[in-house]
């Protein structure tokens, strides 16, 4: 199975990487570790050599428990650090954020792609990712971020998880942004258990019945944590086995910690894909 897909006006043949910038003290695997610029953009640099597509700026931690971060500190953090990576490198950066003005502030800036975790649910983010004009990715999570995992509860994960993108997909297109512009993501470590994570993942593929890219991140999460017994710093190799999975059933984009192996692992499974 070839992969085939666009991003926006970016075509691609191939599975995209997206690299993990956490510009957070608190993130759940590597918080504190970029607050710099010059930290941050040595980290973009290493990235991109690595074989990351996307930059996937984020300037609030959406783990269980996390702080809130005012719409001030979040721009504080983000719109300088979009605006010096869109200076100095040819990447698409995403900007992981649920706030309207923080969208509007670091499309201007340079961002290419919306990476939403609230799906545009907050007031104004929908009309706003729309006024801006770039992709977006919508991901489905239940509950909010800081108690989501406190006790998930669903009839069917998978019906329940599709039904909900689906309807984010028509109010998308309802608002004005472009059917072409809307990647979704079913929200791995958001409000699931376990067991629901890995239903999920066995069963990725019928995502593609939307029509639309895929975005896979269960880089280092609490899903393989929690199985395997490891701290999120231990699960490399279980992260690039579930990408392997994930693309595997048709994911496209890869949200990720590791880059440089999972960049490796995907590029082996394309030649393998390639070579039929």
């Amino acid at each position: 199975m070839t992969i085939s897909f666009n991003i926006g006006s970016h075509q691609f043949q191939r599975p995209v990487v997206m690299g993990i910038l956490n510009l957070t003290p608190d993130s759940f695997s590597d918080g504190g570790s970029y607050l710099s610029p010059q930290q941050a953009l040595l980290r973009v640099e290493q990235m991109l050599e690595q074989g990351a597509d996307i930059i996937d700026v984020g300037g609030e931690s959406t783990r269980p428990g996390a702080a809130a971060v005012s719409v001030e500190e979040e721009l504080a953090r983000t719109v300088d650090v979009v605006a010096e990576i869109k200076q100095r490198f040819s990447c698409l950066v995403s900007i992981d954020t649920s706030k309207p003005e923080v969208m509007q502030q670091t499309v201007a800036a340079g961002a290419d792609i919306i990476n939403d975790v609230c799906a545009l649910e907050r007031p104004g983010a929908l009309q706003m990712a729309a006024e801006c004009g770039v992709p977006v990715c919508i991901m489905h999570m239940q509950g909010e971020p800081r108690s989501m995992q406190s006790n998930p509860h669903y009839e069917d994960v998978l019906s329940e998880v599709m039904t909900y993108l689906k309807q984010r997909v028509e109010s998308c297109v309802a608002a004005g942004i472009q059917r072409e512009n809307i990647i979704v993501d079913p929200g791995f470590g958001f409000g699931k258990t376990l067991d629901h994570n890995f239903k999920l993942l066995a069963h990725l593929s019928e995502f593609n019945q939307l029509g639309l890219p895929i975005l896979a991140g269960m880089s280092r999460k609490s899903m393989f944590g929690k199985l395997l017994d490891k701290k999120p710093t231990e699960l490399e190799a279980a992260s690039i086995a579930g990408a392997l999975i994930a693309v595997q059933q048709g994911a496209h984009i890869f949200r990720v910690h590791d880059v440089a192996a999972t960049a490796d692992a995907l590029r082996v499974y394309s030649k393998v894909q390639m070579s039929k």
